[in-house]
């Protein structure tokens, strides 16, 4: 049996390993309590507590302590266990009674993570915030920067303002200039009626020019004065914006003036001169204000004296053009030749050739060469970087003479309108060339013209006024009950010439998708240039032959491969997204028709290959050939095996690898 004092130690175990069970229980609701510790300060007080009960546990174990070294006394030990007992059962009580605050605990804990993660949630929707507000003020600074310098800059904007009224004074003394030449001007329109209406008179005319050439020579001192004052009053104000920009173009106004005012002189003293020795009471000419849109141009002049050509065939015309070209020395190649003049007849579909490339590679000699060769007239228009409207091209009205002021080529159209002038060529033909014209935007001095172009009726309804009042171009003349109209018929031919470089313009959409345009790639070797045999006679062809040689569409309708050719160049501009519509498939069909059946050629396809050259390869400009690789793959197949021209196909080839550099499509041209 278990003796009272086995009974006492093994309670004694017992009661220890509870008291060491409920230290460890207490121990581990001491760290959870210490866990949930934070911003709560109820948190802080229970760990205080707890702190407490561990100090009292602390002092329970020294008890115990105490107790085992005492256990030889029973009663006392017997009466700590009761103590003890009952000690837990408070603690027991008191942990229960702790249950919600534990809750509370857990619950504080769950909504300090909650908090945490809005926190850093806000954190990151803060951050661009933080970052817009530095750039903010960043700006700010920088404000605070520009308001620093507009202070100075209006100190400079009160200086300028003073310059600027004292360069309103000097525009005033201009202004006071421009009126003494306006006189001066009026003086001399005076002196021309009167030399008109006297006879016999000529010493008292040259005796009042004299003293108006003296009066011109002192207001010419006055100018010259005036422009140098000019001259540095503009680097003066060279920069000082749109005022000074604007007194400059005053400046050259007032220069022009003086240029019109020589003009006049020199008008003036032709008149006198041509008056001599005769009467010109009761002329007109100088109270017509068409007088000098009727003058004869010279190039008119010169195909008035040409022979006429015999009856020949187009073969033999073209043979003509070769030996005068080879004559001057120059080299083209035959398919090159054949192009141009196919690019000629077609004028009633496609109005103009373009020949396009780098300087120097013969593009306005071949029109000029071969319009002498084929017996055409030839103006050459030259184009300048200001021209900005049709007046550039036709010409306009200057009101201080009260004329019209024709360009050689409004005079060229009139001489050769035979609707409109009793007096015109109607059997000649004619060719202008818009030489370097990409030199100014084209669409700003050209499109008009281009549009009354595109509006001709058909030759056989050219006689119906209703139906081509819409070609025919209207003479801006104030003043005038019916102004007079030239209509640009179909005996005349239009070209252009265009560089390629740094200084010009690209030709707009219109512009390309109305013309035939044959680029001039740049030569493999360079010619020498040696003239072969005499340069012919000009002989003028005729209308009648001009319109004998040309061929309509319907032409090639009929020809199955023709149409089938067509809608392969349809299908593959379509794969480019560059589709085109009915108006250049009708002219690449006319192009097929009228093209020459000469030895050598290979008919159809060496027009179709020709309208792949010239009409669709320039529409492709810009296209990216990384994107559009199997495209140009197809069209050099097409080129190459169903139109059989190889160079053609190389020369597409090439410009491909050298566009790669940039990335967007450049046609270069073709060495043939």
């Amino acid at each position: 049996m278990l003796t009272d004092n086995t009974i006492i130690v093994l309670a004694t175990a017992g009661v220890l390993i509870l008291l060491a069970l409920v230290q460890l229980f207490l121990a581990t609701r001491h760290d959870r309590a210490v866990t949930a510790a934070g911003p709560i300060e109820e948190l802080s007080v229970y760990e205080k507590r707890l702190e407490e009960k561990q100090r009292l546990m602390d002092d329970l174990e020294a008890e115990l302590e105490k107790r085992r070294e005492a256990m030889a006394v029973v009663a006392d030990v017997q009466a700590e266990v009761d103590g003890l007992r009952r000690q837990k059962e408070e603690l027991l009580q008191e942990w229960e009674s702790l249950r919600e605050r534990r809750d509370e605990v857990a619950a504080v804990r769950r909504e300090t993570e909650e908090a945490a993660v809005e926190r850093q949630q806000l954190e990151t929707e803060i951050a661009p915030l933080r970052a817009e507000y530095l750039e903010i003020q960043d700006r700010l600074n920088k404000a605070e920067e520009l308001v620093g310098r507009i202070d100075s800059l209006k100190e400079e904007h009160g200086t300028l303002s003073a310059q600027v009224d004292e360069l309103r004074d000097r525009k005033r003394e201009l202004e006071e200039a421009d009126e003494k030449v306006s006189r001066l001007e009026a003086r001399a329109q005076e002196l021309e009626t009167t030399n008109s209406r006297l006879e016999g008179r000529q010493a008292a005319q040259e005796s009042e020019l004299g003293n108006l050439e003296a009066r011109v020579s002192s207001e010419r001192e006055a100018l010259a004065t005036a422009q140098t004052e000019h001259g540095r009053l503009a680097a003066d104000v060279a920069a000082q914006g749109q005022e000074a920009r604007r007194i400059t173009a005053e400046i050259e106004t007032l220069e022009e003036t003086r240029s019109t005012l020589e003009a006049r002189l020199a008008h003036l003293k032709a008149e006198i001169a041509r008056s001599e020795g005769r009467s010109v009471d009761g002329e007109t000419v100088e109270t017509d204000p068409l007088r000098e849109l009727k003058e004869t141009p010279p190039v008119v002049v010169a195909m008035r004296s040409w022979k006429p050509a015999p009856q020949k065939n187009e073969a033999d015309a073209i043979q003509r053009v070769e030996r005068r070209l080879r004559a001057k020395g120059l080299h083209y190649p035959t398919r090159t030749l054949r192009a141009f003049h196919t690019a000629m007849k077609v004028n009633e579909t496609t109005q103009m050739a373009v020949l396009a490339g780098i300087s120097g590679t013969g593009k306005s000699q071949l029109p000029r060469q071969y319009a002498a060769g084929m017996g055409i007239g030839f103006l050459q228009v030259p184009v300048q970087p200001r021209w900005d409207s049709p007046q550039d091209l036709m010409g306009f009205y200057n009101y201080i003479e009260g004329k019209f002021r024709p360009t050689d080529m409004a005079r060229a159209l009139w001489a050769v309108d035979e609707l409109h002038n009793e007096e015109a060529d109607r059997d000649r033909m004619m060719m202008i060339l818009l030489d370097e014209m990409n030199l100014a935007r084209v669409e700003y001095y050209f499109s008009d013209f281009l549009s009354r172009l595109e509006s001709r009726p058909r030759p056989s309804d050219v006689g119906d006024a209703n139906e081509r009042k819409d070609a025919e171009i209207e003479l801006e003349i104030p003043n005038m009950q019916m102004p007079p109209r030239i209509f640009p018929g179909y005996n005349l031919l239009f070209a252009g010439t265009m560089n390629e470089d740094e200084s010009t313009q690209s030709l707009s959409d219109k512009v390309v998708d109305r013309a035939n345009i044959l680029r001039f790639a740049a030569p493999k070797k360079i010619n020498e240039g040696h003239a072969e045999g005499d340069v012919e006679p000009t002989r003028a062809l005729s209308r009648e032959t001009w319109t004998r040689w040309g061929r309509s569409s319907a032409h090639v309708d009929g020809d199955a491969r023709v149409t089938a050719r067509v809608e392969q160049m349809v299908d593959l501009m379509r794969e480019f997204q560059r589709p085109f519509g009915h108006r250049l498939g009708r002219a690449i069909m006319a192009y097929a028709a009228n093209y020459p059946e000469v030895e050598g050629g290979r008919g159809v396809d060496d027009a179709l290959a020709d309208q792949v050259e010239m009409r669709l390869l320039p529409k492709l400009r810009g296209v990216e050939v990384d994107m559009a690789a199997p495209q140009f793959s197809n069209l050099m197949t097409f080129v190459d095996r169903d139109l059989g021209d190889a160079p053609l196909a190389e020369a597409i080839d090439e410009s491909v690898r050298l566009s790669e550099a940039t990335g967007q499509f450049v046609w270069r041209g073709v060495s043939r």
